[in-house]
């Protein structure tokens, strides 16, 4: 019986230390990455400005094959809302269009619903190298308030390995 207090002491001095640390750590996260295709940036603005191309390349949209797709608007425009429901790995959520600057820069919405309620940000800026070279920058940022907030380092780091592996896999679609 002594044991079994113990390890109950141990388990709720863990949780009470990480609740601790929660209240002190920062409740944003923000994860910027980029690449260089060798493609006209209109070509490659053209391609990311329509949310139904992104899960060609989308590391995350790979992570369920079957998963159940909807939408509502026109694809590519402000107000486009891009639905989806899939297994644990791919969530339940939407991705809404928010603002386009042509050319440069699209601006989105992600709101998770499953596995956990979660919003954030996700940017897409192109950049002119030269004419036929083009810099992707993703953007992904967002808020987990307290005490998901502990999660926001490991996220980060996972954040910046997955949309590394998507801007390999766009870049890879873009240069054939």
């Amino acid at each position: 019986m002594k044991t079994i207090i113990a390890i109950l002491l141990v388990i709720a001095g863990v949780i009470a230390l990480l609740l601790i640390i929660a209240l002190f750590m920062k409740k944003e996260h923000f994860v910027n990455r980029e690449i260089i295709i060798n493609a006209s940036r209109q070509k490659v603005f053209d391609f990311l400005k329509l949310l139904k191309n992104q899960e060609q390349f989308n590391k995350w949209a790979k992570a369920d094959t079957d998963r159940v797709e909807g939408s509502k608007g026109t694809d590519g425009t402000v107000g486009y809302i891009y639905t989806w429901s899939g297994n644990g790995k791919a969530g339940n959520g939407e991705k809404e269009i928010k603002n386009i600057i042509d050319g440069k820069r699209i601006e989105t919405e992600i709101r998770f619903e499953k596995p956990m309620k979660v919003t954030s940000s996700f940017t897409m800026e192109t950049e002119s190298l030269s004419d036929n070279q083009t810099k992707v920058t993703l953007i992904n940022s967002g808020k987990l308030n307290y005490p998901m907030n502990i999660m926001i380092p490991m996220a980060e780091k996972n954040f910046a390995k997955d949309m590394d592996e998507s801007l390999s896999n766009l870049k890879t679609i873009l240069e054939k």
